[in-house]
Parts: C-alpha cells; sequence; structure tokens
C-alpha cells in the first residue's frame, strides 16, 4: 500500500473522530480501518490517536502531522481532477448529489430520456440533504439550493426558489376553530408567516423532511409552508394567497470548474439545465392550485 492510502485512513480517523466513522467515510469495514491505522503507527513506531471512551483523538505527533496530510490530500485530488477533466469519453460514471424534492419530482421521471441518448454514462445518484464535496469529487454534478455558490464550482442559476402556504381538502373537512399547522423541527421559534397570518394557531406536528410534511398536510393535520416545485405536484394540496418576498436563494446546477470539459459531465449537466428550464413554471410556483 502507498504511504498516500494509509494517509487517507489517518485522516478518515481524525475528520469523523472514530473507528467506525471512518469506514462508512471509505466504504470499508470497521476491522480494515482498526487494522490500517495499526500497522502505520506501528511501522513508524509512533501513537498517533489517544483511544478514549467518545473516540480516537489526535495525539500530539496526530496533530503536527495533519495539516501535512491536508495538503497532501488537496494536491491528490487536484491531480485526479485533472485527469478526470481531460476524459473526452460519453461513457463511465457521474455522480449526481441533490436532495430528496428534486430528485424525486424532478429529476428521476426523465432520466429514461437521458439513458437513450447517453447509454454508457452510468449514473449515480445521491439523494441527500449533505452538501458533497466537489474537490474531494465526493460528488460530480451537484444540484443545490444556494443564494451564490462557492467561487471553485461552475454552473448556472436555474430557477428561484419559490414557497406558498398549503392546505388539503382533508383539513378543510375537518373546520377547525383554531388553525393548527405542520412546522420544521429545527425551527422552535414561529415564522413571520406564522405571526402574520397564523398568530393564534396551534402546532400539530413538528417534521425534518419535506415528504414527511407533505404527507401531514395531505393527511389534513395541518397548514405548512412548502416549496411550490414539491408542493404543486400533488393533487390534494392547495395554495393559499399568501405571497412571500422574493428569495435570494435559486436552484443551481453546479460541478467543479477543473471538470469544465469532461464530457460525460459536460452532458450530463447540460441535460439537467435543460431539465430545470423545461420544468421552471412548477420550479418557480406558476402552477399552483389555489382555493
Amino acid at each position: 500500500m502507498s504511504e498516500w492510502d494509509d494517509l487517507r485512513f489517518f485522516l478518515a480517523v481524525a475528520r469523523a473522530g472514530s473507528i467506525s466513522g471512518a469506514a462508512n467515510q471509505l466504504g470499508v469495514n470497521h476491522s480494515t480501518v482498526s487494522r490500517r491505522i495499526n500497522a502505520y503507527e506501528k511501522s513508524h513506531d509512533v501513537r498517533l490517536f489517544e483511544r478514549v471512551q467518545t473516540g480516537y483523538e489526535l495525539t500530539a505527533a496526530g496533530e503536527h502531522i495533519h495539516h501535512y496530510a491536508l495538503e497532501i490530500e488537496q494536491r491528490v485530488q487536484s491531480v485526479e481532477r485533472e485527469l478526470f477533466g481531460r476524459d473526452a469519453r460519453l461513457q463511465g460514471t457521474v455522480r449526481v448529489t441533490c436532495y430528496h424534492g428534486v430528485a424525486t419530482q424532478v429529476i428521476v421521471p426523465e432520466l429514461g430520456r437521458f439513458r437513450e441518448q447517453y447509454p454508457d454514462i452510468d449514473l449515480e445518484l445521491i439523494v441527500s440533504t449533505d452538501v458533497r464535496d466537489l474537490s474531494a469529487r465526493e460528488a460530480d454534478i451537484a444540484v443545490r439550493g444556494t443564494p451564490q455558490p462557492p467561487e471553485h464550482l461552475i454552473g448556472r442559476k436555474v430557477a428561484c426558489f419559490v414557497h406558498g402556504v398549503y392546505t388539503s381538502d382533508n383539513y378543510i373537512k375537518r373546520a377547525l376553530k383554531q388553525d393548527e399547522l405542520v412546522l420544521w423541527r429545527s425551527d422552535p421559534e414561529p415564522f413571520d408567516w406564522v405571526q402574520t397570518y397564523y398568530p393564534e394557531a396551534k402546532v400539530a406536528l413538528r417534521v425534518d423532511d419535506v415528504a414527511t410534511m407533505v404527507a401531514a398536510v395531505q393527511a389534513g393535520l395541518g397548514i405548512a409552508r412548502l416549496p411550490c416545485h414539491i408542493a404543486d405536484q400533488h393533487q390534494q394540496l392547495y395554495r393559499m394567497r399568501i405571497e412571500f418576498p422574493p428569495s435570494e436563494w435559486g436552484i443551481w446546477v453546479l460541478s467543479h470548474a477543473d471538470l469544465r470539459a469532461t464530457a460525460r459531465v459536460r452532458v450530463c449537466r447540460e441535460f439537467l439545465v435543460g431539465l430545470f428550464e423545461e420544468k421552471i413554471d412548477l420550479l418557480e410556483g406558476r402552477c399552483s392550485r389555489y382555493l
């Protein structure tokens, strides 16, 4: 094994603070990480980690080499991106990361067209709210909601973020005297729209996933603020006539600048941009059904 391969394991444990966390990052089993760290320490006759009750902590020696290992990692990633950036073949793997609503409601239903055009490109769709590191090639293309992407990424803003307040027939049939709301679990304080339009409302449910919020509104549990491009694809949901100020956030299709000439990344990025342009009315809330 190369010295860099050993450093990959060292950095993974340093980042995760545990063997199991590093194993998840690297896609290997727990015993492999433990064996590699022990062997690396033994070969250099130095202890890099203290095994404590909460996990693994860097020793003074580990702290000393940590920033050197990070520099080496950045150089290796630059080499990998440079080589990948010169690949002119329309074949191989392209990893796309995006969040759940865009993946299931916008991208996946249209991927058959891409597969017909480029049958030799193998797509991997990483559906997550986590921001993947494009510099480390954790993904090749990212569909992100952001006000402004980092400078090292290239791409296009394909739509503005538009939200609305939604209800359903099931909720209306309940004929409540006091409105009930479905809110985000991560936002303990009421939003401005709640204080303005529903100051006396009760919180019926808090959730941490947009699909769960949609399901809750469909079931009639309460009123919720939802992204229009998700809510408007559900026939049971109706948008209230409440308007929000334009958001600074937009939906972007991004890749690392070093991959601008990689053929399979380029055609995939262009396909996604074209797809979002086709769906612009949906994405920007012009397909809503109002009460």
